[in-house]
């Protein structure tokens, strides 16, 4: 049986419902994840497309990376501003939700730290963790 995950934004105008396990879940301590969350790295789960289903309207906000070049699709709920999802050109086929958004966020685990060579200073990855200056390799989306 396939799991279900639901969430949302903080004000309920966007829901989300994410099924089966997500294909990654990784903490970016990138700065463009620093200024997009307002916090010290982001967190996300991703899963292919095709396990997502959104309600509500979305803005979408788009960014170029200034080392890659490679585009990525913020959404956010217009009313509250919550980020509740997003889209990597280095990443086709996987969509993004931001874990803080999951109504139950302690499901799972980060077990993967990504662009640590922009952490803050404070901060310490867990010892079991992947950590990777830069971002990761990407995972191949299995149809």
């Amino acid at each position: 049986m396939a799991q279900i995950h639901e969430g949302g934004c903080h004000c309920g105008a966007v829901r989300f419902r994410a099924t089966n396990e997500p294909v990654r879940k990784a903490a970016c301590h990138c700065r463009s994840c620093q200024r997009r969350t307002g916090s010290a790295f982001g967190m996300g789960a991703y899963f292919k497309e095709s396990d997502v289903e959104l309600r509500g309207e979305l803005k979408t906000y788009e960014h170029r990376s200034d080392e890659s070049g490679r585009w990525l699709r913020m959404q956010f709920c217009p009313n509250c501003a919550s980020s509740v999802t997003w889209t990597l050109e280095l990443y086709p086929g996987l969509r993004a939700l931001a874990v803080g958004s999951f109504d139950d966020p302690d499901w799972l685990a980060i077990s993967r730290h990504v662009w640590t060579r922009s952490k803050h200073e404070w901060f310490t990855c867990p010892p079991d963790a992947e950590t990777f200056e830069k971002g990761s390799p990407p995972t191949p989306v299995k149809p």
